[in-house]
């Protein structure tokens, strides 16, 4: 590689204006001049580059610009790879993943960092549709679109078959062909869109949704034939694939031949190899379908003579072993002269039994009125027992309140006040037991023995 020469500018370094620059000075240059100088020579010399390396420190920035790293065993450099060009990317980068990038190296001058302008990305190994492919299809497994629960069944004897597919392709005349061949009556409708190229997905989802709408549609027929998985890829859009899942009819995916495999295979409710497959898949053979019912008939007739003569054998064995019906009434009617008489003589006994034992109890039986009057006189004696317990209680009572009656009289004040003390009271009811209780001129009451006076204390001694 030639040496980078740099083209330095004349130093602009700071001078009065009378001043003129030493011959020997040294140049002088700005940090942001040496990026410039450094990023004209790299995107000069490395304006197109082809690198291999493995992604690590990958970011998808809200902006839509891819910023990575790309590295080797000994060394890594930083990349980017803007939204205009990674927006053709057919498969999602991500860590790990042996990349070959086309682009050009710069200089990022704010900070100073040099880093690859990817323009275009190949994965190492698998292409990148097949990468896109893998990555689509985990995705939709993930999320339960593959799960056989929302798997549709095809009906047994469709009426009306609607083909979404290309409608000057061979694939659709193979697929009219064999169900005009298997089916007379069936009802065929093409719903055209295009399968190839890049409006191939929006077209084919179109075609979905029309086929589906139709009221008396049984089943949806979507496919092409054979070609490159460039050719298969409009089968292999995720809005394809959704549109399937959500369809209401059953979906018959018949893309390719037999080893080709789309998403749309995956996700529809059933994978036919190819489109002539997909008719024989869905429409029974009629000349089969009346041998299978001439068979059945068959069958049903041999069965049904085999019942009868089972049933007739039958009716003969019964006949046989039936026996004269006078004679079966004569041997009931003895049973029931027979039961008769049991009946009669378990009644008789039964009575007679009960009169014995009502005999035994109205001899154990003791006659009440002599129960009655011992009732009577036990009543008597309690009714005296009493009377005098209570006498007595009375008596006890009355001699217990007079001891009472004694000792609380003797106790009472008013037997003071009795002989000629007072009971002097404050307006409020308290007893006054100390001058010092009493203010002056506080209003007073006196009990005597006899009656009670209202006083006012004019003067006052505290002195004991």
């Amino acid at each position: 590689m030639s040496q980078l020469n740099f083209g330095i500018d004349k130093p602009t370094a700071p001078s009065s204006k009378n001043e003129k620059p030493e011959k020997n000075e040294p140049t002088v240059l700005s940090v942001s001049q040496v990026n410039r100088l450094i990023k004209r020579q790299l995107e000069g010399q490395f304006s197109s580059v082809w690198l291999q390396g493995e992604i690590s420190n990958f970011t998808a920035h809200s902006s839509g610009h891819f910023y990575f790293s790309l590295k080797d065993k000994n060394s890594q450099i930083s990349a980017v790879m803007f939204r205009g060009h990674n927006s053709k990317l057919k498969f999602k980068p991500k860590a790990g993943m042996e990349v070959i990038v086309k682009g050009k190296l710069s200089v990022y001058e704010p900070r100073g960092n040099y880093q690859m302008f990817c323009e275009t990305m190949e994965p190492l190994g698998a292409g990148a549709l097949q990468q896109a492919f893998e990555q689509l299809k985990q995705k939709l497994r993930q999320e339960g679109l593959f799960e056989t629960n929302h798997k549709k069944q095809l009906p047994l004897l469709p009426k009306h078959i609607a083909l979404v597919t290309s409608p000057t392709g061979a694939a659709v005349q193979d697929m009219l062909n064999v169900l005009s061949r298997r089916s007379k009556s069936v009802r065929v409708t093409v719903v055209p869109c295009v399968v190839q190229g890049e409006s191939a997905p929006a077209s084919i989802v179109k075609g979905l949704i029309q086929a589906n709408q139709m009221n008396d549609v049984d089943v949806i027929i979507v496919g092409r034939g054979g070609g490159s998985i460039e050719d298969l890829w409009g089968f292999n859009s995720e809005l394809v694939a959704r549109t399937i899942h959500s369809c209401q009819k059953p979906v018959i995916s018949a893309v390719g031949h037999e080893i080709d495999f789309t998403i749309a295979d995956f996700v529809s409710d059933l994978r036919a190899p190819t489109p002539s497959a997909a008719a024989e898949l869905v429409v029974k053979n009629a000349a089969h379908l009346t041998d299978s019912i001439l068979l059945l008939k068959q069958r049903l007739v041999r069965a049904f003579e085999v019942k009868v003569a089972q049933d007739k054998k039958t009716i003969l064995s019964f006949e046989k072993r039936l026996t004269d019906p006078r004679r079966r009434l004569q041997d009931l009617s003895i049973r029931c002269d027979e039961l008769i008489q049991r009946l009669q003589q378990s009644t008789k006994n039964y009575f007679l039994d009960k009169k014995m034992k009502l005999k035994v109890l109205r001899q154990s039986l003791k006659d009440p009125a002599d129960s009655i009057d011992q009732k009577k006189s036990k009543l008597k004696m309690l009714k005296l027992k009493l009377d005098q317990q209570v006498q007595e209680k009375l008596s006890a009572s009355r001699s217990q309140l007079s001891q009472s009656s004694l000792v609380l009289d003797s106790l009472s004040p008013l037997k003071v006040v009795d002989r000629g003390y007072a009971i002097v009271t404050s307006r409020e009811g308290l007893v006054i037991k100390n001058a010092k209780d009493v203010k002056e001129k506080q209003t007073l009451d006196v009990k005597l023995a006899k009656g009670q006076l209202t006083v006012q204390a004019i003067e006052i001694n505290r002195e004991v």
